[in-house]
């Protein structure tokens, strides 16, 4: 076993990886790419597990294909590491959720296109949807990036309001009442995959008339 304890701090190993070749090292100054690198390992991995304690930073340095003590130059323990993937899977979805929001269309329409892109994402990444609500680490640390989704959801309420295709309310208790309603079902979709849901598209819909007021 790794020498990592429960919160996620631990001694670099110094063994070499041996399951992937040896990894070419970076030329002088390019240390930020090895670290992306790590990064975008970490993410593949925890979409796999879906669990952040399950994560080893031997097993992201194999992934890489670097030794361990290369892994903790970057990042001083796992919940730094964990911490930086979510951190650009947050980025990586606020790009999704522009394009949706950018996109032609009242409100109403990019506001249940934001919804069907969060949809989406899950579907293809229910492990990195686990880490990012559930994990250890989200229960422990305040991770403030996500306040950014709070915020936006809430603008996204207003701009149906402000045009008239919602009953004015309060946006940010709408904006909450509908997040809950759509993570509920997204979650409970990830934790039992096999039970007989229904359309989420569906559900969204019913989400934004019952708990927005807009007609679609």
């Amino acid at each position: 076993m790794d020498a990592i304890s429960s919160t996620g701090r631990g001694t670099p190993e110094t063994e070499e990886a041996v399951q992937r070749p040896a990894r070419e090292r970076n030329p002088r100054g390019q240390g930020e790419r090895l670290r992306d690198e790590i990064v975008s390992a970490t993410l593949r991995l925890l979409d796999e597990l879906a669990d952040d304690q399950a994560l080893s930073l031997r097993a992201v340095a194999r992934e890489v294909g670097v030794a361990a003590t290369s892994v903790y130059i970057h990042f001083a323990d796992r919940d730094a590491l964990v911490f930086a993937a979510l951190e650009r899977c947050h980025r990586d979805l606020s790009l999704a959720l522009d394009e949706a929001e950018n996109a032609p269309g009242d409100p109403v329409t990019r506001l249940r296109a934001r919804l069907l892109v969060l949809a989406t994402w899950v579907r293809r990444h229910p492990g990195l949807y686990k880490v990012l609500h559930e994990s250890t680490l989200n229960q422990r640390t305040h991770l403030a990036f996500k306040d950014e989704l709070t915020q936006r959801a809430t603008a996204a309420v207003r701009r149906c309001m402000d045009a008239g295709l919602a009953p004015v309310d309060d946006d940010a208790a709408v904006a909450m009442d509908l997040r809950m309603a759509v993570h509920g079902a997204v979650s409970m979709r990830v934790n039992e995959p096999d039970a007989a849901w229904p359309p989420l598209e569906e559900q969204i819909d019913r989400f934004l008339t019952k708990l927005v007021g807009v007609r679609l």
